[in-house]
């Protein structure tokens, strides 16, 4: 079994990916955004965490959090977001018999990308890389169309100019 090493830092600020397990024509997320919206402030209850950027795609999400000071207990967030959201949704995917004994979903792949931002560079990149995301992936034009993503707010809060990313993505380096 590989040897994951993670980055536990109490109140780091991290980067994460977190994936369905199928992703091919999966718009799991999106089409149950309100469900994933109401699991994410249930956890954010029990668990703090502070949300710096987030955009949910249809199969995928993308984030960038902190968590308190003296906390670095981001799987615990991550267990409880994919298990309950998992949970409210009616059975209907096909199941392994490995994750069918261990009685888990196939809903979400088990592990996701997490880094740990290290300065005010790398927070800049992570933010920008959260919110061009559905430029990148085609899903939109421009950034502002985009209807699930932080940018809007941040767009509110002046961070972001109205029409940060509105054309195309290549100028900003993130083509393909």
């Amino acid at each position: 079994m590989p040897d994951y090493r993670r980055a536990w830092h109490p109140g780091g600020t991290y980067f994460f990916t977190v994936n369905l397990l199928q992703r091919q024509g999966n718009d799991l997320l999106t089409r149950h955004i309100e469900l994933l919206r109401t699991v994410v402030k249930s956890v954010r209850q029990r668990h703090p965490f502070k949300i710096h950027g987030w955009v949910v795609l249809p199969e995928h999400l993308h984030c960038v959090i902190e968590l308190p000071p003296g906390d670095a207990n981001f799987a615990t967030r991550w267990r409880l977001i994919k298990m309950d959201f998992s949970k409210a949704l009616p059975l209907t995917e096909r199941l392994s018999a490995v994750r069918a004994r261990r009685g888990e979903r196939g809903i979400w792949q088990s592990r996701y990308w997490e880094h740990l931002i290290r300065d005010e560079r790398d927070y800049r990149a992570h933010m920008d890389y959260v919110h061009i995301n559905p430029v990148k992936h085609g899903l939109v034009k421009r950034v502002a169309d985009w209807p699930y993503s932080t940018f809007h707010r941040m767009v509110a809060e002046g961070i972001y100019p109205a029409n940060w990313a509105g054309g195309s993505e290549d100028e900003l380096g993130y083509g393909d």
